[in-house]
């Protein structure tokens, strides 16, 4: 693939610059870390070179300066919120971030419970951590935040919560996910900080929308269509604006948030030292943008495959979605018309010849699609997957690589023994199947060598995929897309 961003630049730069910015203060800089620092796939879908932990290898430049407090709110430990994209709680995630940090060599120095409450389920939280020797400190609700702002920088607002006890000049605040409280707790440890004669500063870190690009540049819509659900905007900075004369894109809760955030710095600090909540921000990736023409093209593929996977999950709900409005918006936007991606289009072509029955494309880092269709041993997903790997290998299209007496006993154990009415193979049934061939077919095991090269490959089905396949896509790399339509239209309570 293509690459349109330098990401050893991008590492050298961007902790170079946060060691600037802890040197404008006194030696002590709390940074507010937005978005996934282990695994930011929308980056690195949309800036072809960005790597999915570029973030966290630009910590540990920063690590011996560098101590990371995790901020977990006290609402969403009594809820049981969950994170989509792992499906576990938000307090089982502070501990997989932990153990994330300090395995690469971060060292954790705290939790702090946000807007706490005491409820068993908070209790217990703070005494699992604490018997891991991890401290816990907790910040209160405030009556009136965040617009009563003299109340809030007071003793009886940032006062009353506790001083989160820190040790490196690089503070890192990050979280499970949005609303936990990180912006709240940098300026309540400022509050703290400058009580305690330390003029310590604040500073926000989010890759996304790209400050000094255009507003209406892909890689900033691609943003919008990874927040619809937010209703993120993004917007000119009119206070950078009015400050610098120039123009600067940021998004509407920063901008809408900066004259309360101004606000609170005066109070606590004498003076501001921001003029926009751009000045606030620390990123860099916009510098390292390489070819813009790699990058405004996987940003388009970006939207749309948000907008696919809007329309499956109202398929799948039943409820109509106001974030598939504002994706349709964003398409147009961008120009882009939904069936004009060679991938879309040669599957339904398939489909349409084979009575309409399910099918799938990818399309190779070459630009060459291949397709799969159903057959009685095999579902479109894993045809197309084959037949992707014999192309990637030189094999010729008609040549077998799993005999049918390989698969026809795995169909015997899907259908007698665990109760499948599917008898052709997932995707990672016939990876399994190609594997064990490999042993003793080296055209097999040549196929299978080619795994790696799928990674970064768009493919589409024709129809909603199973969650095993889907599953194993992923984990090849691949960027999936599905139209929302069921292989089997006709279930009306029960899809499978």
């Amino acid at each position: 693939m293509k690459k349109g961003f330098d990401n050893d630049k991008y590492l050298l730069m961007q902790s170079q610059h946060i060691r600037e910015r802890i040197a404008q203060f006194d030696n002590k800089l709390y940074l507010e870390f937005g978005g996934k620092l282990f695994d930011d796939y929308h980056a690195s879908r949309v800036l072809p070179g960005f790597q999915p932990d570029s973030k966290l290898q630009m910590l540990l430049q920063l690590k011996d300066q560098a101590e990371i407090v995790i901020v977990i709110s006290a609402e969403d430990i009594i809820s049981s919120k969950v994170r989509g994209d792992y499906g576990i709680t938000y307090d089982l995630d502070v501990l997989r971030l932990i153990d994330a940090f300090q395995g690469v060599g971060l060292f954790v120095g705290s939790v702090c419970i946000t807007m706490y409450t005491a409820a068993p389920e908070v209790e217990q939280f703070e005494q699992r951590l604490n018997g891991l020797g991890i401290r816990t400190f907790r910040h209160y609700k405030i009556p009136g935040y965040p617009n009563d702002v003299a109340r809030i920088v007071s003793d009886e607002g940032y006062g009353k919560n506790e001083y989160i006890e820190t040790q490196r000049p690089l503070v890192v605040i990050t979280a499970p996910g949005p609303g936990s409280g990180k912006m709240a707790t940098c300026l309540s440890q400022l509050y703290h900080e400058y009580k305690r004669g330390v003029k310590a500063g604040y500073a926000k870190f989010e890759t996304f929308p790209i400050w000094n690009i255009p507003l209406k540049h892909p890689v900033n819509l691609a943003y919008e269509a990874a927040t619809a659900d937010l209703n993120d905007v993004n917007m000119i900075d009119p206070f950078h604006l009015e400050a610098y004369g120039k123009t600067a894109v940021n998004y509407n809760r920063d901008i809408e948030i900066f004259p309360v955030v101004n606000a609170m710095f005066e109070l606590i600090a004498g003076k501001s030292p921001y003029h926009s909540p751009t000045d606030m921000g620390v990123n860099m990736a916009g510098n390292c943008i390489v070819d813009d023409a790699v990058c405004r093209e996987a940003s388009r593929n970006e939207i749309v495959r948000r907008y696919f996977k809007a329309l499956c999950d109202q398929k799948v709900s039943g409820n109509a979605s106001s974030e598939l409005f504002k994706l349709e918006l964003l398409l147009n936007q961008a120009g882009l018309t939904v069936g004009s991606r060679p991938v879309e289009q040669q599957s339904h072509a398939v489909s349409e010849k084979t009575g309409g029955a399910p099918a799938a494309a990818i399309q190779l880092p070459d630009g060459t699609v291949v397709t799969g269709k159903t057959g009685p041993l095999l579902g479109a997903a894993s045809s197309a997957l084959l037949n992707a790997l014999k192309k990637l290998a030189g094999i010729d299209q008609e040549e077998d690589l799993v005999s049918c007496r390989a698969i026809e006993p795995i169909q015997t154990l899907k259908t007698n023994y665990l109760g499948s009415k599917n008898p052709r193979l997932h995707t990672d049934e016939i990876l399994i199947a190609l594997s064990s061939s490999a042993a003793e077919n080296e055209t097999a095991a040549k196929a299978l060598r080619q795994l790696s090269m799928l990674k970064g490959c768009d493919m589409h089905s024709t129809v909603i995929l199973s969650s095993v396949d889907t599953d194993t896509i992923k984990r090849l790399g691949m960027y999936l897309t599905c139209e929302p339509v069921y292989e089997e239209e006709d279930r009306k309570y029960h899809k499978r």
